[in-house]
């Protein structure tokens, strides 16, 4: 961000100051001025220290309310805070997220909702953001990176961005394995061509829950498919992404089910997810790698603290 000490807009690279930052000179009327380094939260009125704590509480399941309680941040300025780190972490995602060499790679959804469920948005005649809300989520099988996600509805235009997501992060051949939804089936082929081997493991469940209401399905059988390209059958699987899930729903306290602590907003639901995607990465170190996915893809060489990466962001 260059930030000028005159209207004009045309100016060039004019040396560094003795602290080595960029100074620039306009082309008209000769002023001289400096790179203005960019402001990791914004306009926030906040200290760094209480913000990194704010979003380690909420990166370990803890709900708005719970923080309020514990830092003593008031609960509109922890949802303003979300908003500016989690625009960030999109950016940083989308920038950093570059030319990775991934050779197999799971794709899921998972469903959560904003405000209320899909049904009593129909029966009250909402038109806003509530309702069911999924995200498209890659990762990559051996180095645990997110490649990609998309925040949106479980139907083939989320599905097209999704995919343009993982294929702007990734180079080179790779596998693919899915589940059985359709919109896979006829995306992929179109959006990769022939970059990709291609198949979907295809679960069937049974007639519903014998032991309650919020209990899963009986699943009778899965089977492997294979859609496009030559995919080795015994890598087709989904159980990586699947436990990526369950992490998701562990960490970030607006997936945990029968809990008034939802997203009541669909731009709070996406930027807090881009913060774990994003913390997911270069901050978490896994425990079966033992270092971060970014560590492990190569798209950085030490772990990175929230503090770093809070400051990374807005920089990207």
């Amino acid at each position: 961000m260059v930030v000028a000490s005159c209207s004009h807009e045309s100016h060039k690279k004019h040396g560094k100051d003795r602290h080595g930052v960029q100074r620039f000179r306009c082309l008209l009327c000769s002023k001289t001025f400096v790179e203005a380094a960019p402001k990791p939260l914004g306009d926030m009125r906040i200290e760094m220290a209480d913000a990194v704590l704010a979003l380690n509480l909420l990166l370990e399941g803890m709900s708005i309310r719970a923080v309020e309680r514990v830092t003593g941040l008031h609960r509109d300025t922890l949802c303003d805070l979300i908003l500016v780190v989690g625009a960030n972490c999109q950016r940083l995602l989308e920038t950093k997220v570059r030319n990775v060499q991934a050779k197999d790679v799971q794709a899921d959804e998972i469903w959560s909702f904003v405000g209320m469920k899909e049904r009593q948005r129909i029966s009250g005649r909402f038109t806003g953001d509530e309702g069911h809300s999924w995200t498209f989520i890659a990762i990559d099988r051996e180095t645990k990176l997110i490649l990609a996600h998309q925040v949106g509805q479980r139907d083939n235009m989320t599905c097209n961005k999704f995919l343009r997501k993982l294929n702007d992060a990734t180079v080179g051949r790779f596998q693919i394995s899915t589940d059985g939804l359709a919109s896979y089936t006829l995306s992929i082929p179109f959006e990769f061509r022939g970059w990709v081997d291609f198949g979907q493991l295809i679960k069937n469940y049974g007639g519903g829950s014998s032991t309650g209401r919020y209990s899963p399905a009986r699943l009778t059988s899965a089977t492997k498919k294979a859609v496009f390209g030559d995919p080795d059958p015994a890598r087709i699987c989904t159980s990586h992404i699947e436990r990526l899930n369950l992490t998701l729903r562990m960490n970030v306290r607006r997936f945990t089910r029968l809990t008034n602590a939802h997203s009541k907003s669909l731009k709070h639901h996406s930027a807090m997810q881009a913060i774990f995607f994003a913390y997911y990465n270069f901050c978490r170190k896994h425990e079966t790698i033992k270092k971060t996915p970014a560590m492990a893809a190569g798209l950085t060489g030490h772990q990175w603290t929230l503090k770093v990466l809070i400051e990374a962001a807005a920089s990207a």
